[in-house]
Formats: C-alpha cells, structure tokens, sequence
C-alpha cells in the first residue's frame, strides 16, 4: 500500500513541494506523465494509497468507491466544486482544504485587469500592433464604483488592496459582514443594484447550483454600457455567449476573463475581442500563490477534517 499518491499536475512539477512531500512521504507517486486525469485513469493513478492530492481532478462517488483504501485527500486550490464532499463523507474520506491561500495572487491580477481596460490598454497595444499610433483615451479606475460580488477570502482581500483608489465600493453576499465593512467602507447592496450602478464589477463565488449561470441574460442587461466585467472565479458563473454578444454589441464596455465553462474554451472568440483580456486560468498561479496552496494541501493531509464541516 502506497502512502500518497498526488494527482494535480502543476504539484507535481514543481521541485519544493515535490521535496517536502518527500520528507514526509518517501514512496509517494507523482502525475510526472503530465496528464489530465479523470475517470478509470485517475481510479488507477491513486491505486491502493490511502493519501492523495488533488486539484482539478474530479473526486465523485465513482471514484470514492472504487478507491477502498484511500482515507485522505489534501486540496492543493481553494475551489471544492470539483468534489462531492457528501460522497466522501459516505465513503469515510476526509479532507484537508482551506480556503483563501491564495487570495492575493487573485485580487491582485483584478486590479491590473481592471487598470488594463479601463486604460482601454489592450484596445491601444492591439492598434499599436496593427501600425496605428494614436492617443487612446481610458479612464481611472480611481473614485470609481466597484462592485465585489462574493466577498469572502479574495474579495475582502481586493477591499483592501482598493483603498488607495478610494472607490465607492458595492459588495453583495449571502452572509453579512456589517464590522469587516464598517472598517474599510463598503456598501452591502442587493446584486440588482451592484450591476446598475457599478464601474467594475468583479465576480468571486464558488460555482454550485446556487450560482450557475448567476449572471445570466436578464443580470448582464443590467449593466451599463460604459462598465467592464471581471470573472477570476469560476467558468459556468457567467453566461457567456450573452456576454460576448453584449461586448460585441458595445453594450458592455469590456471585460476580463479568467475562467470558462469549458478549458480550454472551445473556440477563441473571446480573445479575438479588443476590449476584453483573456488568460488561462491564471489567476491563483503566482509562484507565491503556488507555493502557498501547495503547503496548505500537504498539512491538509495530517489536519484534515470531515467534508461536511466545508459545507
């Protein structure tokens, strides 16, 4: 019987956490292949170990079920909408996560995609590109209204980081934080709300069936012309032919686009749009953040608890 067996691929890679999971774990297999694993492949990848890491892999009931040895799984990332915490509860699987390890990687790329459109930055370097040289006019992002829908982890963090900007700042959730905004200011607002009046919206919630397709088609029509949309979270929270219909239609000024329903997206429609900024999934995975949840899902493996404490 194997110790641990990590599954995520971008763990495996890199050589401090593949050394300090090797104090600890000196048969532990890592997914050196480089492949994305799901189904029997990931069934056979974890084998007989009883520890396993895993990141983007999906852990459902039938995988637990196939798997009767396993007894821990360390999160290396802070979503859980790739694992059925229920199933693990039933199969005695417990977890080691904790959320928020990398909320200032996240915050910290919202605020460069948020300067970078509202400087019209990408607009101006794809002109340059083309020959044109010209003054492009943007707009701060300072005393503007910013909207944080989901303030947990990353969006108290991006309250911080936004004070220097001294932005009016709209927050919705479904829990309320009444001393975290008294301290820095924030405005608790219904959704309906946030998207009429704000500048900059910012998406950070975990996707479930509570929030799929929370910006739909009668949400996006909300916003105004001039406000860009920023979604760092999940794909699948975001309608996305409605969005990209609207930024065709210049009825949404821009947005900047993290995450898709499915990665890589189907087609490069997105990217192919001047005023909107495209990256892979990029958000968490500064060397810093990685390092951070990659440390987070090795403790999780000693501390870790009953997944339907997470719920």
């Amino acid at each position: 019987m194997r110790s641990l067996a990590v599954a995520s691929r971008s763990f495996s890679k890199n050589q401090e956490l593949r050394n300090r999971v090797l104090e600890l774990y000196p048969d532990a297999k890592f997914n050196d292949d480089g492949k994305s694993l799901y189904g029997k492949a990931l069934i056979d990848f974890l084998g007989d170990s009883e520890r396993a890491i895993t990141a983007l892999e999906k852990i459902d009931e039938d995988i637990l079920c196939s798997l009767p040895n396993l007894k821990v799984i360390g999160k290396y990332g802070v979503g859980l909408d790739m694992i059925d915490l229920k199933a693990m509860h039933k199969y005695g699987v417990k977890l080691g996560w904790k959320g928020g390890v990398n909320k200032r990687s996240v915050s910290e790329l919202v605020i460069s995609s948020s300067i970078s459109l509202m400087h019209k930055a990408v607009f101006a370097n794809n002109e340059v590109k083309l020959g044109k040289w010209y003054q492009v006019k943007g707009s701060q992002i300072t005393n503007k209204v910013f909207g944080i829908i989901g303030c947990g982890h990353i969006g108290k963090d991006l309250v911080k980081l936004l004070q220097p900007f001294r932005c009016k700042i709209l927050a919705n959730d479904i829990l309320d934080f009444p001393e975290f905004y008294g301290e820095y200011n924030v405005q608790p607002v219904e959704i309906n709300y946030l998207l009429e009046n704000a500048d900059v919206i910012s998406i950070h919630l975990p996707l479930d069936d509570s929030t799929k397709n929370i910006l739909n088609k009668q949400k996006l029509d909300l916003i105004k012309q001039t406000s860009i949309l920023i979604n760092l979270a999940r794909g699948g929270l975001v309608d996305e032919l409605v969005l990209k219909e609207k930024i065709q239609k210049k009825e949404i000024a821009g947005a900047a686009i993290d995450v898709f329903e499915i990665e890589p997206p189907e087609n490069n429609d997105f990217a192919l749009l001047d005023n909107v900024l495209v990256t892979p999934h990029i958000g968490g995975s500064t060397e810093e953040a990685i390092l951070a949840m990659g440390v987070s899902a090795i403790e999780g493996l000693s501390n870790a608890k009953d997944p339907l404490s997470f719920l």
